[in-house]
């Protein structure tokens, strides 16, 4: 069974521990399917690119438990090998508790948890940190830990010493070294596609683990999963796909402003007899010849705010889409590029498609789980249906969307009730990530609105 890699806190050095086992896996000609507790995109681009197969999401609040058990043993158990990267502090869930967080996970999945201790400060403190965690929630069992940032030999034998007092089995310490520092921006880490030397770390990432992990006790713990009865495969959460009449064909975003998804996204469409076509704002093309419906995810477009603006092509585009009745769903990213205007991170604002009513700049920070009913039936929901997403950006809308056409009424934990998004029988648009795992009617109302829809006719 493979292991959970946790932490007490982020960026202890779960991720860095994670693609340098993957790495070493790959190295070895082994097969490795990796996964990621929570809603991020970014950390997932990278353990995609170290195992050479797409890492997946575990994530109960947006998916449900059943999904999360399905996925895991359908994925997992396709490849040799497998390990389960935790998000946040081990027990850093919804608001206060523990729901859905990296504990929930690996109690759910009966998981053993490898504990990253970020040490370059502590010696025998250390001790009473990993008791804490070890004994803070019955039922979790604590393999060992991984020490980072160690800074010498005496640092090392003081902390093992520490670790040996409360009988915890120390299974590597990874040493004090800008050069293991992964760069970020203020939404996680870099993506995969924007480090030029990603060769270079995977050798650097495998290295490390051959030389400071114990992989005598570390290689039984990536061990992957055996298809249990009745969890082979993922829930069945869409609704029936209609009877198909030809191609269905729906031009997905796809760039380095566009790039948070989940796989599922394009595997549930190709479900309903899509034809998944990749197009790029930023590279200023004309949607995909024949395309019957558009979705935006969501990325980095405040950063490549100048150079959308200038695709002037693509932006007429848009407009010519929503002008023909194209339905177009957009999430977060994609949302902002439908507005007036958009405000890069310098503070200077540049046109955006001009879709929706509204200018976006930077403000206060959005992040956290919530609750959306649906206010009205539209592209993709029906009026009171209810779906978890989670929320997180910092670029903020000067305005709201009239009565009219409001989305959903959004609730979370140390988040007002509020309403938010658009919504029209062509569109769905909102700051809202979801994972269409645990909402598979999305898709195939999204799959059923295109084939209603004449093809984009040719500019």
């Amino acid at each position: 069974m493979p292991c959970l890699i946790a932490a007490p806190a982020s960026g202890s050095g779960k991720t860095l521990v994670s693609l340098a086992l993957t790495a070493l896996a790959r190295r070895r000609g082994h097969s490795i399917q990796t996964f990621k507790v929570g809603p991020d995109y970014l950390d997932p681009q990278l353990l995609t690119a170290a195992s050479c197969r797409p890492c997946r999401n575990l994530d109960p609040l947006l998916c449900g438990e059943a999904w999360v058990q399905g996925s895991f043993q359908q994925h997992g158990s396709a490849a040799e090998l497998s390990l389960v990267e935790g998000v946040m502090g081990l027990f850093d869930g919804r608001g206060a508790s523990s729901e859905g967080s990296s504990a929930h996970v690996a109690q759910l999945l009966e998981l053993p948890v490898v504990l990253v201790v970020e040490a370059s400060r502590q010696a025998g403190s250390v001790a009473a940190l990993v008791r804490g965690f070890r004994d803070h929630q019955r039922g979790l069992q604590l393999a060992g830990v991984v020490l980072n940032g160690v800074g010498s030999e005496r640092h090392h034998a003081l902390l093992a010493e520490a670790l040996s007092s409360i009988a915890m089995p120390l299974l590597g310490a990874l040493p004090r070294h800008d050069s293991l520092d992964l760069p970020s921006r203020h939404l996680g880490l870099l993506p995969a596609h924007e480090l030029a030397d990603l060769e270079q770390r995977l050798g650097a990432w495998a290295d490390l683990a051959e030389r400071h992990l114990k992989l005598d006790q570390l290689w039984p713990l990536l061990q992957a999963p055996k298809p249990k009865p009745g969890q082979g495969s993922q829930p069945n959460t869409a609704e029936p796909a209609s009877a198909a009449r030809g191609p269905v064909r729906i031009a997905i975003a796809s760039d380095a402003a566009f790039h948070f998804r989940y796989p599922e996204a394009s595997e549930l469409l190709a479900q309903q007899g899509v034809e998944v076509q990749h197009w790029s704002p930023l590279a200023d093309q004309a949607l995909p010849e024949g395309c019957q419906a558009l979705v935006l995810p969501g990325g980095y477009p405040e950063l490549h705010a100048a150079q959308l603006a200038a695709s002037q092509r693509s932006l007429q585009e848009l407009r010519r889409a929503q002008q023909q009745g194209l339905p177009i769903y957009a999430e977060c990213g994609g949302l902002l590029l439908l507005g007036q205007e958009l405000t890069d991170q310098q503070g200077n604002a540049h046109a955006m498609a001009g879709l929706l009513p509204f200018r976006a700049e930077r403000g206060q920070l959005s992040l956290g789980y919530r609750c959306a009913t649906a206010l009205r039936s539209g592209l993709v929901l029906q009026c009171g249906e209810q779906v978890s997403g989670h929320e997180f950006h910092r670029w903020q809308l000067n305005t709201s969307p009239d009565k009219a056409d409001q989305l959903w009424q959004l609730e979370g934990w140390g988040c007002p009730p509020r309403p938010e998004g658009w919504s029209t029988a062509t569109l769905h648009a909102s700051w809202l990530h979801l994972h269409w795992g645990g909402c598979g009617f999305i898709p195939q109302r999204l799959a059923a609105a295109a084939q209603r829809t004449a093809p984009l006719l040719p500019h």
